[in-house]
C-alpha cells in the first residue's frame, strides 16, 4: 500500500464511505437554469498517462451543454449552510456540426485534483502518474444541435460517484440520436464544479446507515425531479419525446431511477445498471431493463431484489461493477500500462473484455430505446 502516507486522514475518510456506498448499494417548479462554464481546454497538462475514452459508435457528432439549476424549495440536505439546493448537469446530444467546436476535457482541473486524491485509497487506482484532467470527453462544448423529436435519458450515477463517470455512454447514445442528461449530485458526489468555479467534495464520511441511504435516494429522486421541471434545459431545436424519457442509474442511481418512476409519470421507462430494487416495493407499471454482472459482491441480494420482475435482463459475464461507467475503458489502459495490478482491474471492471462489455451495455440501452413506444408527432415549437 505505498503511497498511502501522502492522504489525509479527510481523504480517507471519504473514501470509506465512497467505497462502501457504490458497492453496497445499489415537485415544485424550480428556478430558471443558467448555463454554468464547461471545462477549460487543458494547457500544458503535466506528465502522466492521459486516459483514451472510446469513440462514440453512431453516426451523429455529439455537442453537449452544462447547466446548473436551482430549487427554491429546497435546502442542500448535505450542508443547510449552503442554502437551496444547487444541481449541475451535463446536456449530451446529437449535432448538426462540430467544427470549429472544442473536445470537452472529463474533468475540470479542480475536479481532477480531486478525483487524484481519492482514486488510490478509494478503488487502487494509481496515486500517481496518470493525468486525469487530460482525458477528453467526444462531445463538443456549445456545437449545435440536430434539429428533431429524440428520446431523453436522464443518467444519475452510482453512489459517491460523479456524473463525469457516465461521459463515455453519454456519447454514445447522443451518436445514435438520444439526448442524455448526466445529472450530478452535490454533496455526495465525490467532485463537483459548480458555476462559481468551487469545486464541492462529498462530505458524507463513514458507510451510510440506512436513514443517510434513504437520504442520499431521496435526494437523488428530488434532483432528477428538478431537472424534469426545466424543459428549456435543452438547446434549441432539440424536442423531446414525452413517450421516451428512460431515467437510467447505475449503482444507487438504478435505485433511484426505479423510485422516480414509481413517482413520476413522465418518466416512461427505466435501465436500472446493478442496482438493488428492495428499498420500495417495484409497481410494475413501467418497462424496465435489468442489467448485472457476474463478478459483483452483491449478486445475491440483486438476485432477490429483482425476482418475479417483470423485465429486460442481462447478465455480463466475467466483469464487474464499474464495467457500466468510464472505468471499463480507462481500468484495462491502466493496466496494461502497468500501472495497476490485474486484481485491481478485475475488482473494477472484471477479467473479461471490458471494452466489449461496455459495447453491449451500449447497444442493450439503444435496443431499450428503441422499443419503446413513439408518442403523437408534434410540430416543435421554440425553446421554452
Amino acid at each position: 500500500m505505498h503511497g498511502m502516507n501522502t492522504f489525509s486522514r479527510r481523504t480517507l475518510a471519504k473514501a470509506a464511505l465512497l467505497g462502501t456506498v457504490s458497492t453496497a448499494l445499489a415537485a415544485s417548479p424550480a428556478s430558471a437554469s443558467e448555463t454554468a462554464p464547461v471545462p477549460p481546454a487543458p494547457a500544458g497538462a503535466p506528465d502522466g498517462f492521459v486516459p483514451v475514452l472510446p469513440a462514440p459508435t453512431g453516426p451523429y457528432p455529439v455537442g453537449t451543454v452544462r447547466r446548473a439549476f436551482t430549487d427554491p424549495s429546497r435546502t442542500d440536505p448535505w450542508d443547510p449552510a449552503l442554502g437551496l439546493r444547487q444541481v449541475v448537469v451535463d446536456v449530451v446530444y446529437p449535432a448538426r456540426s462540430v467544427r470549429g467546436f472544442r473536445r470537452v476535457p472529463q474533468l475540470t482541473p479542480g475536479e481532477a485534483r480531486v478525483f487524484a486524491e481519492l482514486a488510490f485509497p478509494v478503488r487502487g487506482l494509481p496515486a500517481a502518474g496518470v493525468d486525469w484532467g487530460g482525458a477528453l470527453t467526444h462531445a463538443h462544448a456549445g456545437a449545435p444541435p440536430l434539429p428533431g423529436r429524440r428520446p431523453v435519458v436522464l443518467y444519475t450515477p452510482g453512489g459517491g460517484d460523479a456524473r463525469t463517470l457516465g461521459t463515455g455512454l453519454a456519447a454514445d447514445l447522443a451518436s445514435h440520436g438520444a439526448v442524455v442528461v448526466l445529472v450530478d449530485h452535490p454533496g455526495e458526489a465525490s467532485q463537483v464544479e459548480l458555476p462559481d468555479g468551487t469545486v464541492r467534495e462529498t462530505v458524507l464520511y463513514g458507510p451510510p446507515d440506512p436513514a443517510t441511504f434513504r437520504t442520499m435516494v431521496e435526494t437523488r429522486v428530488a434532483d432528477l425531479r428538478l431537472v424534469l421541471d426545466r424543459p428549456g434545459a435543452l438547446p434549441p431545436g432539440l424536442v423531446p419525446d414525452p413517450a421516451r424519457v428512460l431515467a437510467c442509474g447505475h449503482s444507487a442511481g438504478g435505485t433511484a431511477a426505479a423510485l422516480l418512476a414509481a413517482r413520476d409519470p413522465r418518466v416512461r421507462a427505466v435501465a436500472n445498471l446493478e442496482g438493488y430494487l428492495d428499498l420500495e416495493p417495484w409497481p410494475g407499471r413501467r418497462p424496465l431493463l435489468l442489467m448485472r454482472t457476474d463478478g459483483f459482491e452483491g449478486a445475491e441480494r440483486i438476485e432477490r431484489s429483482w425476482a418475479g420482475l417483470r423485465a429486460r435482463r442481462r447478465t455480463l459475464r466475467a466483469a464487474n461493477h464499474w464495467v457500466f461507467t468510464d472505468h471499463a475503458a480507462v481500468v484495462p489502459q491502466l493496466h496494461a500500462a502497468g500501472l495497476v495490478t490485474g486484481a485491481v482491474r478485475d475488482g473494477l471492471v472484471g477479467p473479461g473484455d471490458a471494452a466489449a462489455t461496455a459495447a453491449a451495455v451500449g447497444r442493450g440501452l439503444r435496443d431499450f430505446l428503441a422499443a419503446l413506444p413513439t408518442g403523437p408527432a408534434r410540430r416543435p415549437g421554440p425553446a421554452q
